[in-house]
């Protein structure tokens, strides 16, 4: 009998992603054409792509499809289109333009867009016909390119390319109450790469001044969810410096802004935790100008096990924890206060809502705070009030406004189809669910922008693929026979990854992957031998069980 589980995990390979970054561009390139490319780019089958031609279904393209996706599965070339931004936008009135803060920002990664500017060079298009460009506005109806925003990306020290939109704005005359920004890019040959579009965004007319309820969940903000924080001086725009972290030390950037997952942690009003060694002292209203004190690598001096998480929304009075998503890099537990006015009100419990001005008490401290001066991030001694001991105050620097953000990431690798059309729309998975047993399992794909020109691969095996909707596909599992021709004498795991691949040859990689886990049945006391011994019959009367697909556990995890 089929045993079936689903289960949910986060693999998060940075060693081998770091790995693949470190190569020299020309040394990459050319080890992926030699893998990649070779007699496969003169086959007819490559030429009728070429063509514009949609190639029949036969042996030979499944097996050419099959043998070049075997290759980017050793040496992949994805290329990954990262659009940041916020959760809400606070709407323009008359004449004004409320810039959307932080702005939206764009990271292109990934060494397939190395490989694709080797690719145009070969074609004798030059550098100036690789550059990325494209084109930010609003998802409304009517926008023309006079509503948008152009984006120039420029190359970072980590080699991911870079652009933000900095003027754009919703006006009154725009009704909605959720939209979704569009992002066009381009070569600069004219070659179109695709449109992407941000996660849905709450308008806002402005920040609530009133005490927030839980009843608004829209407004409040959870723990474990991303946030911005930016401090603007005098409510002037060009002052907006952002929270970010570079070189693994928090700083103020006027140009790049971080998204830090909020952690919830004890109450403080009950035991409260040791002050984090390593900070340093200050004197009574003087400043700590080393901003490298406050960088502290997560799993280096604040394991979880210092930090109790709970789940729940963020109040004033809270402990919390600011975790760089990009780095890791986090900030000992600090006590979130309410601003009024440049004073921090100690007695307020209240949720905290979007684009409130709050400050960051550190926990055990003496009434310091985290504070901007300039480009660095310090700490700061707040004063107490003499006639209301329930508030302390402030500087401008150690007052920031606090948002939620979102993150929506697209991958795909165009390395191994001659593509004309363009990579959108790119499919997004959300979620796996397993069906059925026996001779036939089935897989639900769920997520978003899925087509019928979309087949579902377990690695490198093809599975049989029905569209049902935008956000569903289904597909046949395939036999575990098709990972090997041993596998009636696996006692480990098969983990495969979980693709899905146009018709043209356009892969789309995903986080997910999926297992097959043989289940062991052995005599009591008696060890199962970890190699195959040559005598197979020994082995399947020792442990009395045949490996069929029949009792292998089906897991699937991202």
């Amino acid at each position: 009998m089929l045993i079936t589980d689903v289960f949910d995990s986060q693999l998060m390979d940075s060693k081998s992603w770091q790995t693949m970054d470190s190569y020299e561009p020309t040394d990459y390139t050319q080890r992926f054409l030699n893998l990649h490319i070779g007699k496969a780019q003169h086959s007819p089958e490559t030429e009728k792509l070429k063509s514009g031609e949609k190639p029949r279904s036969n042996p030979y393209q499944a097996s050419l499809l099959q043998d070049s996706v075997r290759r980017y599965l050793q040496l992949p070339a994805d290329q990954t289109v990262l659009i940041l931004h916020a959760k809400v936008a606070q709407k323009s009135y008359g004449n004004e333009k409320r810039f959307f803060c932080p702005p939206p920002c764009v990271y292109l990664s990934g060494p397939g867009w190395k490989l694709k500017q080797e690719q145009i060079k070969a074609r004798g298009l030059g550098e100036a016909g690789f550059r990325v460009c494209g084109y930010m506005g609003l998802d409304s109806m009517g926008s023309s390119l006079m509503e948008t925003q152009k984006l120039s990306f420029e190359e970072q020290p980590d080699a991911k390319g870079f652009s933000c939109a900095k003027a754009l704005y919703i006006s009154d005359t725009d009704k909605r109450k959720h939209f979704r920004l569009v992002l066009k890019l381009f070569f600069s040959n004219g070659q179109e790469i695709g449109t992407f579009h941000s996660k849905l965004i709450k308008v806002i007319s402005k920040p609530s001044q009133k005490k927030q309820s839980l009843k608004n969940t829209d407004l409040c903000i959870s723990s474990g969810s991303k946030v911005s924080l930016f401090n603007r001086l005098r409510s002037q725009t060009v002052s907006t410096r952002y929270l970010s972290v570079e070189g693994g030390a928090f700083i103020a950037s006027a140009r790049q802004w971080a998204a830090f997952t909020l952690h919830l942690g004890k109450d403080p009003r009950g035991t409260l935790m040791s002050p984090r060694p390593g900070l340093p002292d200050s004197s009574p209203g003087s400043l700590v100008l080393q901003s490298q004190f406050l960088g502290v690598k997560t799993d280096e001096r604040c394991p979880r096990s210092e930090f109790p998480l709970r789940e729940g929304y963020i109040r004033y009075g809270s402990v919390v924890q600011l975790v760089c998503t990009a780095t890791g890099v986090t900030l000992p537990p600090l006590i979130i206060r309410k601003v009024m006015k440049q004073y921090a009100m100690l007695d307020v419990d209240e949720p905290i809502s979007q684009l409130h001005k709050c400050a960051f008490q550190f926990q055990g401290s003496d009434r310091m705070y985290l504070c901007l001066s300039t480009d660095k991030v310090i700490q700061f001694q707040a004063s107490p009030c003499p006639k209301e001991a329930n508030r302390e105050l402030l500087n401008d620097g150690s007052c920031w406004t606090i948002i939620s953000t979102e993150t929506v990431e697209y991958t795909f690798s165009e390395s191994l189809a001659c593509v004309r059309e363009p990579v959108s729309p790119v499919p997004l998975i959300a979620a796996l669910q397993l069906t059925g047993g026996g001779d036939v399992a089935m897989l639900e794909v769920q997520g978003e922008y899925f087509h019928a020109h979309l087949k579902v691969w377990f690695g490198d095996v093809e599975a049989e693929t029905m569209y049902r909707s935008p956000k569903s596909l289904v597909c046949v599992v395939p036999d575990v026979s098709a990972f090997g021709s041993d596998w009636r004498w696996l006692r480990y795991p098969i983990t495969v990854p979980l693709l899905l691949i146009r018709d043209d040859g356009l892969i789309y990689s995903s986080s997910f992957t999926f297992t097959y886990t043989p289940e062991q049945s052995c005599i009591p006391g008696q060890q199962v031998l970890s190699d195959v011994p040559q005598d197979s019959d020994k082995l399947l009367d020792s442990i009395h069980q045949e490996f069929t697909r029949t009792n292998f556990h089906l897991f699937m995890q991202t």
